[in-house]
């Protein structure tokens, strides 16, 4: 097991190398930020002094460097806009966005697992071909506007939850601020939470569903329905624990998915979080936030990669073997 982490580790660094350049460089290459940080009516001189401050003038490879040895000891750059570090503006707001994507994951995983499993064990119910409807309807109804349909009816009309925003109420659990342990949280959490997972659980549904018509009929399924098993056992013990492992696989990355993604609902319910931090540094071509945000989601994936590859392994221990021997 220590050579396969050892060998996804050195595999996470190189990819981690290799996006940094790829997210530098397409940063660079987007826009001019002193046109809109440098006023209209600024001389050459000024404009040129803004520029030598921010290193605008150095060529692409030396401010590539530069980034590089700043990201080793933990700095990303200074926000133009803000004037603070990069890095800092970034986690002042993340843990709003994980707060917001573990929601969103645990109600995709708490419902999308059961219905899945069901619509899969029943597939000719008529419960089943309504789950699967619904998870067509996931799949395709845009994320603004279904967000705009649960203000309009739930905030608006009904009058039930806030329309926009996050609570003021936050808990410290280890060091971590959290909503959570309030009801203004969750009311106030409840309606981007269901928006951003309705995609997962789409997802999620039809894995648990694909896996569940797959191990029904294998013979191990049978043979513990032969030996008496009762049926409750057989699908918690034998059917859950195999069609877990493309779940879990597929859990993993879109949980860094939903952190990424969230742009669209954090902005539609004024989510303060770092995708609606990310809309504002592009309208602002405030290129540090910019990078910090996109170099912290590759971060996140390469971490939840080798957490996935640990779990599978565990799971399934022929991936283990099968990677040392390649």
């Amino acid at each position: 097991m220590s050579v396969f982490i050892i060998r996804r580790l050195m595999q996470a660094m190189l990819v981690v190398l290799v996006m940094s350049f790829l997210v530098f460089a397409g940063v660079y290459v987007v826009g001019d930020p002193t046109q809109i940080l440098v006023a209209d009516d600024a001389d050459q001189a000024e404009r040129a002094r803004v520029i030598a401050e921010l290193g605008l003038d150095q060529p692409f490879h030396v401010q590539y460097l530069q980034f590089l040895g700043g990201a080793l000891s933990g700095n990303l750059g200074e926000s133009f806009r803000f004037n603070e570090p990069a890095l800092q503006l970034i986690l002042e707001r993340l843990p709003a966005t994980l707060e917001l994507a573990f929601v969103a994951l645990a109600i995709a995983v708490f419902f999308g697992i059961p219905l899945g499993t069901w619509a899969g064990l029943r597939p000719e119910s008529p419960v089943a071909k309504t789950i699967m409807t619904g998870s067509i309807l996931g799949f395709s109804l845009p994320t603004f506007w279904v967000g705009i349909m649960m203000i309009l009816l739930f905030a608006v009309i009904l009058g039930w939850l806030p329309s926009t925003g996050r609570s003021d109420e936050i808990t410290y659990v280890l060091g971590f601020p959290t909503t959570l342990f309030s009801l203004d949280g969750w009311a106030h959490i409840l309606m981007p939470a269901v928006n951003l997972a309705l995609f997962k659980l789409s997802l999620v549904i039809r894995l648990s569903r694909a896996g569940a018509r797959e191990v029904v009929h294998q013979d191990y399924i049978k043979f513990a329905r032969a030996k008496g098993l009762s049926e409750s056992r057989v699908i918690l013990v034998h059917v859950m624990k195999n069609i877990l492992i493309p779940v879990v696989t597929v859990l993993g990355l879109e949980f860094g998915g939903l952190v990424a993604f969230s742009v669209v609902t954090e902005t539609v319910f004024a989510w303060p979080g770092i995708g609606k931090l990310l809309i504002e540094s592009i309208s602002f071509l405030d290129r540090p936030v910019i990078v910090a945000y996109l170099m912290i989601i590759v971060l996140i994936f390469v971490f939840l990669n080798l957490i996935v590859d640990i779990a599978y392994s565990i799971l399934d221990p022929r991936v283990r073997l099968q990677d040392m021997k390649s």
